[in-house]
């Protein structure tokens, strides 16, 4: 684990002064940060908000410690004006009255995620505006992240199950439970006497508000009409449904609903060893495949201890950039979408979204799911090639040497596509009136939201964690991180732009090093397939395409995670959402749910 920096350590002296009963550092092998007592944890928490400076609240992680009794919920703060690590904070409740405060009046991003810990861990919070299940529904049966849920098909409490290794005879769980036996119902529950749920509990959170009428304004009468916008619906990005309050057009209240596509990632993360976690990446931002295992890598490999070889650092940074640079020109195309031109920018922004697909499957075989990172560095070097039979689609070959296509791709093709995409759209009259100040989101509410990322930047926070906490070798590169200060639409499209312009920037840096250390070994040390991590937890981050994407582990030393948890950028960007759309028209909610940039295999693990 890494050492504790200095300035945590002289503020945790200062909370232990300043509250000498509620605030104790946690000494437990491999653990930072402190223990603050559930009583005193809102006094704390506006302290080190007010007084400390963390003013953001990125991750609300919860841990089932079964042996010892109690659950743990683990709060990490960042401060958006210096920069630097975490402030690391947890309190503690006992299983069988499970119960914490709410810290959503200090940190209004903790609303979904306290919602979550609710949910999959059965923890309540006092005090919290509308605590319920967000991932589950109502009438769930239980709590599954809890140490002591078994589900029917219950195999193994660890990979590789006994049915499946070392023999390779394969018995699976749901063959020998009868018809029937496959689920679990509520106490109670008589499935031949069910009816459809009355959703009393979401809609009794959207009362209609009364909006009167301006003094000698007329207006025409309208009614207050509750309306569905999804679940099925290709504006809405997936599977994914808002429940509005509408008074005629115009939106009153709004609530995000998800859920429709949880796997319970966490769970499975759970019994997988550490390093088959890495493919289940893959499928949170389906789009953003190699950012998620960056993501991940840094985070084991900081608990491991791990050095990371030079070219496999460049090969990392390589395919994190290009990620980002797909990102969001798959962004351009969908939003446009959502604005009403159907299809050609998609088609645009896909073209060259496939270029970058190209280098993704020569290198890992795959184009999407690609499981390429390692602990210590990445699974394969580049190929000499790229590429099958010399047959031309186009301007290009299907058959070239790999530099020759990065460097092509880099400083031509890249280059020219963004600044069209900047030619043909930026200026058009349609984009901007639709654009500019609709879903205007201010500074201080994007960061009491929790939001990361370019909508973070777009509302005028320089905040970029390849700058503010650098990992991997970030911190060796010369590149800006773009700011817009309207925190509009109009904004958010623009700073993906500059993003992109400054990935690009960093990415012609990376080519000369690549090939400086052609032949160099991408993988340090053995090549292990199974690991053991030291005891102790760690949260680790990066600055995905859209946003924070941060693992937080626990380890009890075995060859599986004691707890996996991923604060994941999609989902808790959407805490923001009623607040954007709120005195919007029901056409502008798609488009401000588009500007968010959401992935609905992140949104719901």
């Amino acid at each position: 684990m890494a050492e504790v920096p200095e300035q945590t350590t002289t503020e945790i002296a200062e909370l232990q002064e300043r509250f000498p009963e509620a605030v104790q550092p946690d000494e437990r092998e491999g653990y930072q940060g402190v223990v603050v007592s559930g009583e005193r944890l809102v006094e704390v928490a506006k302290a080190i908000r007010d007084d400390l400076g963390y003013d953001l609240l990125t991750n609300v992680g919860y841990v089932d410690y079964l042996d010892e009794g109690f659950f743990e919920v683990v709060y990490h703060v960042y401060s958006t004006q210096r920069g630097g690590p975490a402030f690391n904070f947890k309190a503690r409740t006992p299983r069988d009255e499970a119960e914490l405060p709410s810290l959503t009046g200090i940190w209004p991003s903790a609303n979904f995620q306290e919602r979550e810990a609710w949910d999959l861990m059965g923890i309540r919070f006092t005090g919290h505006p509308n605590l319920k299940r967000i991932l589950l529904w109502e009438g769930f049966e239980g709590h599954p992240l809890r140490k002591d849920w078994k589900e029917p098909f219950y195999e193994d409490e660890h990979k590789p199950f006994k049915s499946r290794w070392p023999g390779g005879h394969v018995r699976r769980a749901e063959m020998g439970v009868p018809y029937g036996m496959n689920v679990q119902y509520p106490p109670g529950f008589v499935p031949d006497e069910w009816e459809p749920e009355a959703e009393t509990v979401l809609y009794s959170g959207l009362e209609p508000i009364r909006t009167p009428s301006g003094v000698g304004i007329t207006r025409i009468k309208t009614d207050q009409l509750i309306v569905n916008m999804g679940p099925q619906h290709p504006s809405t990005h997936g599977v994914f449904r808002m429940v509005v309050t509408v008074d005629g057009e115009t939106v009153t209240r709004l609530e995000p609903v998800m859920g429709y596509l949880h796997r319970n990632h966490e769970q499975i993360g759970e019994r997988n060893t550490w390093l088959m976690n890495m493919p289940y990446t893959d499928r949170l931002d389906y789009l953003t495949s190699m950012s998620n295992n960056l993501a991940y890598a840094i985070t084991v490999e900081k608990m491991l201890g791990q050095e990371v070889p030079e070219r496999a650092e460049l090969l990392r940074v390589l395919m994190a950039e290009l990620t980002r640079i797909l990102s969001h020109l798959w962004f351009f195309g969908f939003f446009l979408n959502d604005l009403g031109a159907f299809l050609t920018p998609a088609v645009y922004a896909i073209t060259e979204r496939d270029l970058i697909l190209d280098l993704f499957e020569a290198v890992t075989g795959s184009r999407m799911m690609c499981n390429y990172m390692r602990f210590g560095g990445v699974a394969y070097d580049l190929p000499p090639y790229i590429g099958g039979p010399a047959v031309k689609v186009g301007d290009w070959p299907r058959q070239l040497d790999t530099m020759e296509f990065l460097e092509e791709l880099i400083n031509e093709r890249l280059p020219r596509v963004t600044q069209q995409f900047d030619d043909y759209l930026t200026q058009n009259e349609i984009l901007v009136s639709r654009c500019r100040g609709v879903g205007v989101l201010p500074p201080d509410l994007a960061v009491a939201y929790g939001v990361t990322g370019p909508v973070l930047r777009a509302s005028g926070v320089q905040y970029d964690i390849r700058r503010a906490d650098p990992y991997s070798i970030y911190d060796e590169f010369d590149f800006d991180i773009p700011v817009r200060y309207n925190g509009d639409l109009y904004d958010r499209y623009l700073l993906r732009l500059d993003e992109i312009w400054q990935s690009l920037r960093i990415l012609r840096q990376v080519l000369p090093r690549l090939k400086e250390t052609e032949g160099q070994e991408f993988w340090a040390g053995k090549r292990a397939y199974n690991v053991r991590v030291p005891k102790g937890e760690h949260y680790g981050h990066a600055e995905n395409p859209k946003g924070e994407l941060g693992f937080y582990v626990v380890s009890d030393g075995s060859a599986n995670p004691y707890r996996y948890h991923i604060r994941s950028p999609s989902f808790i960007n959407l805490t923001a959402l009623e607040e954007m759309c709120r005195g919007h028209k029901v056409a502008d909610v798609i488009a401000i749910l588009g500007s968010l940039d959401i992935v609905l295999g992140e949104v719901d693990r």
